[in-house]
């Protein structure tokens, strides 16, 4: 109790000078936002309809790659190996656009909703750790790179005889010469200046994080 009465603070019952020490309890009190400043922060949450919406599409991918495998498993003495591989190829292409999926969900949570608290967690993804929006964007153009060279090698091997009649092929795999060579460069392209994007952003990041001239990185 202090002369006056009143209760000592807890950096007075420590026996530390209150104006050299500040008390945990005010630290761990939040700053108040004024009326203006709390509405725009807040009107964060609205992007968190968006990522449940994309938690409802990564079910729907589940949906598909169940179906794509059935239809595998059913149909594997019929099908042949080029068929095969275009299914196969296709579920590669379902899981890594789930992992796309994935890496928007909990890594654009994280980074402009709130945090997830996973720290110390034993299932916490090992890049969600130091994950920023430079980081976000980097990992997501190298993942649209991935799924592209999955969909190139998936034309690749489907186009077959260029120009030729379509093959019969079984529901859900593209037909075998049903692509023609100007559709082959042109996905070529594609895939070409999505690999350009990504190295862009890539060295743009680097610029961006680069020390000052003149100054010596820490260690």
């Amino acid at each position: 109790m202090r002369a006056g009465g009143g209760p000592l603070s807890p950096c007075k019952k420590a026996g530390f000078p209150q104006q050299v020490f500040t008390c945990m309890s005010d630290e761990a009190t939040p700053p108040r936002l004024s009326p203006l400043s709390a509405l725009i922060f807040s009107s964060r949450w609205l992007q968190l309809p968006l990522y449940l919406g994309l938690i409802v599409a990564q079910g729907v991918y589940v949906v598909l790659f169940m179906k794509e495998l059935k239809h595998l498993v059913m149909d594997a003495r019929t099908l042949t190996e080029q068929a095969m591989m275009l299914i196969v190829l296709g579920l590669i292409d379902v899981v890594m656009i789930s992992n796309l999926l994935m890496m928007v969900i909990v890594g654009g949570y994280e980074t402009f909703v709130s945090r997830l608290r996973l720290q110390n967690h034993p299932d916490q993804p090992e890049w969600l750790s130091h994950v920023n929006a430079s980081v976000l964007k980097v990992k997501l153009a190298m993942a649209i790179i991935g799924i592209s060279s999955v969909h190139l090698l998936k034309t690749f091997i489907a186009a077959g005889n260029l120009g030729s009649p379509p093959v019969p092929s079984p529901p859900g795999v593209v037909a075998i010469g049903s692509f023609t060579a100007e559709g082959v460069m042109w996905q070529t392209i594609i895939h070409a200046v999505f690999i350009l994007s990504a190295l862009g952003i890539a060295w743009t990041d680097r610029i961006m994080q680069a020390p000052p001239a003149g100054k010596e990185p820490k260690h």
